[in-house]
């Protein structure tokens, strides 16, 4: 039965999308629970607590994403051999700093909006609003979490004047 009133031959570009951004997430995944283990120094409290928490997140976008395609009458790519190699964010070493562990994160943040542009622009081609609205809220919160690593990421005794942005 067709209860989305959609061709399934027109949502296969974004099933093919939303498979990536599952793998993506997966990896994603993996790295953020390496990053809570492995975390050391000054920084331990704040970042072993932050790792977890994105992790968990993390797990649920990856559930909710292969629920979106299993509602678009598809199947979810599951095999982590196939995530491995569909997923455009890689693997990294576990042995990093707390720094180099906060800006593997950032660049991996980079690399799920990028591919969430891509499951937005093949949905908006069908018309695919379920969709739309489910990643364009991923964006939105992922666009907020790289905002307070990047804060994170700085010196206290750097710091800029903001952009202002305000007509008087």
């Amino acid at each position: 039965m067709n209860y989305l009133n959609m061709n399934d031959e027109e949502l296969l570009p974004v099933v093919m999308e939303l498979n990536i951004l599952l793998a993506d997430y997966h990896v994603y995944y993996q790295k953020l629970r390496s990053n809570h283990w492995n975390v050391t120094g000054k920084n331990f409290f704040d970042l072993h607590e932050k790792f977890e928490t994105l992790y968990n997140d993390a797990k649920v976008k990856i559930d909710e994403i292969a629920e979106r395609i299993l509602t678009l009458r598809f199947h979810p790519m599951s095999q982590l051999e196939d995530y491995l190699e569909t997923a455009t964010i890689k693997e990294s070493p576990s042995n990093k700093s707390d720094q180099d562990m906060v800006a593997d994160t950032l660049n991996d943040h980079k690399l799920l909006i990028m591919q969430m542009a891509k499951v937005i622009e093949k949905a908006n081609n069908v018309s695919d609003e379920g969709t739309i609205d489910l990643i364009g809220a991923y964006i939105r919160e992922i666009e907020k979490t790289s905002w307070m690593l990047n804060a994170w990421t700085k010196s206290t005794s750097n710091v800029s004047n903001p952009k202002m942005a305000y007509v008087k």
